[in-house]
């Protein structure tokens, strides 16, 4: 199995998408890349941590590559976008690729200059080093599962009848 870190705004949408993913074995929502530990979730939306907002992906590299992963990924953002996505505004909701493994940064690296043309502005979103995960408060994890109705940002549909899997 393989790791690694998303931020993409909201992290129960991200969380919700990822679970549906063919080769994504778990998921975990919390709080990366900031500088206080175990912040709760009051603490990170007051911006003063700095951490993102993120989801901790566990996947199957051989059902799953990391190319398809971040494919996967950024359908769902908008990379060009500086601490914001959909209605969430805040440090806490920017972009960001997080690894686990100095191994994957090619790999990220080479996927982001791929697709840099697609875009008209210049793309923000973060790449590196996983720095001290922290898993969110209980009720935020699988929180669209347990409030269907709650805000989210994602489009679903932007997942292909092939590509899906019963949510992890």
């Amino acid at each position: 199995m393989k790791t690694i870190t998303l931020a993409g705004g909201c992290f129960w949408g991200i969380e919700a998408y990822f679970k549906r993913v063919k080769g994504v074995v778990h998921t975990t929502v919390g709080y990366s890349n900031g500088t206080k530990k175990n912040p709760d979730y009051k603490e990170v939306c007051s911006g003063k941590t700095g951490h993102a907002e993120v989801c901790k992906v566990e996947y199957d590299e051989s059902i799953l590559p990391l190319t398809k992963l971040l494919d996967h990924f950024f359908r769902l953002i908008d990379p060009t976008v500086l601490n914001r996505q959909g209605n969430d505004t805040g440090t806490q909701y920017r972009t960001g690729v997080y690894y686990s493994s100095e191994d994957d940064l090619s790999e990220i690296s080479d996927f982001i200059k791929s697709i840099a043309h697609n875009w008209s502005s210049e793309i923000v979103t973060e790449i590196e080093p996983l720095h001290d995960f922290f898993p969110a408060e209980e009720y935020h994890q699988e929180y669209l599962e347990k409030n269907p109705s709650g805000y989210c940002h994602i489009n679903f549909s932007l997942l292909k009848d092939e590509e899906k899997q019963e949510p992890v």
